[in-house]
């Protein structure tokens, strides 16, 4: 509040305005501080149990309450539907738009809000982005009993390979055009898993040759147990567990163009396990909201829960992550449109 004194009648009001101000400011932020005490926030998972995105939710609603005032009832909702758009649509159409509901969704629908705007009628940016736990770090494999253990071996298996889908613009479909459509891989998908967990039980019956999925979702025992074997990863780091010779696909691509529309179509890993709010929610409560993801995520019970889990984290914070979104928006529309034809049935 800015006050010009011109005599000391106006200097007294000034000084009691500032006070009725400030007063009413102080009321405000502690209303805002009040408000979850009692309240239960809804963490709304878009993928059916089981799944590396179940995982992630779960594991932040057993610590995110600890650094939030009011110290609320947290509860996790699975809501899987069109590649997780039922669940971060329901932000906007039925859920509580007062704070209380947070989404944790596929993050291939950025990419794919602008591949195919038709079907995934979102704009991510217009969204209260709470922040991410961590990057994405998604590996093609191939269940033991194929016996190929590299790429070039992939390449020359007779008849190709048969691998599940979840939905079309999935994490795993994307990668799994990539293998095939520039790394030539003979592919048949089967569409019709709810997530990632049956596709496991899948490939675990034989059902399916392997997949392109999260490292840090693998099973322990299919690791201990030699039971895959990672042949490309689209992730720009290296996990400390995954074999150093596995390649990343923007390293080996034929071509540049190739290589810039891996970067487009993987770029969203960077946000790779994202929670966003409705952008209808009061920016005191989005503030709670983050300052405790932030604190949460840093927190030594939080990254230990994390370790047994063989979750990474590598957290951004909400404003972080919108910056990543932004940055994917701005892509050129000639790499827009080699992706597109690369994604194209």
């Amino acid at each position: 509040m800015v006050c010009l004194i011109a005599s000391g009648r106006v200097l007294s009001s000034c000084v009691l305005a500032s006070a009725l101000w400030l007063s009413a400011s102080f009321a405000h932020q502690a209303k805002a501080q009040d408000f979850y005490k009692g309240k239960t926030l809804n963490i709304v998972v878009g993928n059916s149990p089981g799944g590396g995105f179940d995982a992630n939710g779960r594991l932040l609603s057993r610590h995110i309450a600890r650094f939030i005032p009011g110290k609320p009832e947290v509860i996790v909702t699975n809501m899987p539907g069109a590649s997780s758009q039922t669940a971060v649509q329901y932000l906007d159409t039925t859920a509580p738009k007062d704070g209380t509901a947070i989404t944790i969704f596929n993050f291939g629908l950025i990419g794919e809000s602008l591949l195919i705007p038709n079907r995934v009628k979102l704009d991510f940016r217009k969204y209260n982005w709470i922040g991410s736990i961590g990057m994405d770090i998604a590996v093609c494999y191939m269940w033991h009993s194929k016996g190929a253990k590299t790429l070039a071996e992939v390449q020359k298996i007779p008849g190709g390979l048969v691998m599940g889908l979840t939905a079309v613009g999935t994490s795993n479909d994307v990668n799994q055009r990539i293998m095939s459509k520039i790394f030539g891989v003979k592919l048949k998908q089967v569409a019709g898993y709810p997530g990632s967990a049956e596709l496991r039980l899948a490939t675990e019956r034989g059902e399916l040759d392997g997949d392109c999925g999260a490292w840090g979702a693998m099973p322990v025992e299919w690791l201990q147990g030699n039971k895959v074997y990672p042949f490309l990863r689209t992730a720009p780091i290296l996990p400390p567990d995954l074999p150093k010779e596995v390649p990343y696909a923007v390293d080996i691509a034929p071509t540049k163009m190739d290589a810039d529309v891996i970067r487009f179509l993987v770029a969203s890993v960077e946000v790779g396990r994202p929670f966003v709010a409705s952008l209808s929610a009061p920016p005191e409560r989005i503030r709670i909201l983050r300052d405790a993801f932030n604190a949460a995520v840093k927190d030594p019970l939080f990254i230990a829960d994390a370790e047994k889990l063989r979750l990474p984290v590598m957290p951004r914070s909400g404003e972080e992550a919108l910056k990543v979104v932004e940055s994917i928006y701005a892509t050129s529309p000639e790499v827009i449109e080699a992706a597109r034809k690369l994604s194209a049935d």
